[in-house]
């Protein structure tokens, strides 16, 4: 049972989110719900509270047409690059029940032609959409099983002047929030242990003339776990694959065909646990990419977690 519950532990820490567009061809390709998968944020451990900052970093810089690269000249938005600043915690009342929250600020720079030959830039940092999530973990004694669900609140700002709606900081939508994970053993030694982790972004009232697609991302990796030093600090490698697939946006200020995509990555990670302290990070790189119209997209995306218990 230990095993699994450093399974909860490395999952656990914390996850968040785009840029501009003054012609037909919008750019945006975030995917920003990525971040909450893999090493998805806030996965329980045990009864008591967590606090974690994440800071993700993509920058989108690189125009996609289907599955292959096209010309920059097919898009008129050349960059969006953004600073995901996201603060947060959970707390278990027990080992069956427990809720969460996700506080995310983002800084974004939107670069596009300008329509006189040059390139004009745009830089605004403001308060992302809130998500209020509750986790159930009774499915499993041990905690390996949960599932997750909430909704992701129109906390952020979605009027800013230079931002279209599909890449503004907030979508100005309300979404339901539903996730399920699960961890097992790969070897009888308990060094190997795999884990799968799937969650579902569907937005439920809009406003503005703009809904936000539907978003699903899934995670499935392995990671070793006998690194273990003399001190109790232990180092736990792991190779996931992500996929991601988001639906066409909708509304009459929305570019449906210049957005939805689907979206496959490899990652490679590694955490440290030392003490009350963990610290993880990793990066994502596209493997796959299906992209409806033309739209920017990263040649990586960049997570760093650092969270602490605040019961042992």
């Amino acid at each position: 049972m230990a095993h699994r519950y450093r399974v909860q532990r490395l999952l656990t820490a914390a996850g968040l989110l785009l840029g501009l567009a003054p012609s037909a061809s919008l750019a945006c390709a975030c995917g920003c719900g990525v971040f909450d998968v893999g090493t998805s944020a806030l996965l329980p451990t045990s009864g008591g509270a967590t606090a974690f900052i994440e800071y993700d970093f993509m920058d989108q810089n690189r125009n996609w047409s289907g599955t292959s690269s096209a010309p920059s000249s097919a898009n008129a938005d050349k960059e969006i690059r953004t600073d995901f600043m996201t603060m947060g915690g959970q707390y278990m009342f027990d080992q069956d029940w427990g809720v969460m929250a996700k506080v995310p600020i983002w800084d974004r720079t939107f670069k596009t032609d300008s329509g006189s030959g040059g390139v004009d830039s745009f830089e605004h940092a403001a308060l992302g959409d809130v998500r209020l999530m509750g986790v159930y973990t009774g499915l499993s004694d041990d905690m390996s099983t949960g599932v997750i669900f909430g909704t992701k609140l129109a906390t952020g700002d979605f009027t800013y002047a230079n931002f279209d709606r599909d890449t503004q900081i907030g979508t100005g939508s309300t979404d339901a929030l539903l996730g399920l994970y699960h961890t097992g053993d790969l070897t009888s030694d308990d060094a190997f242990v795999w884990y799968g982790q799937v969650m579902w972004d569907k937005p439920l009232a809009s406003q503005g003339g703009y809904t936000p697609g539907s978003e699903i991302d899934g995670a499935v990796g392995v990671y070793y776990d006998n690194f273990i030093f003399s001190d109790g600090t232990q180092i736990t490698p792991m190779l996931q694959m992500i996929a991601s697939n988001r639906t066409r946006d909708g509304g009459i200020n929305a570019d449906p065909p210049n957005t939805g995509y689907n979206r496959l990555m490899l990652s490679p990670g590694v955490e440290a646990h030392i003490g009350n302290w963990k610290i993880y990070g990793d990066v994502e790189f596209p493997v796959y990419q299906d992209m409806n119209g033309n739209q920017l997209v990263a040649h990586q995306l960049f997570k760093f977690i650092l969270s602490r218990s605040l019961d042992e």
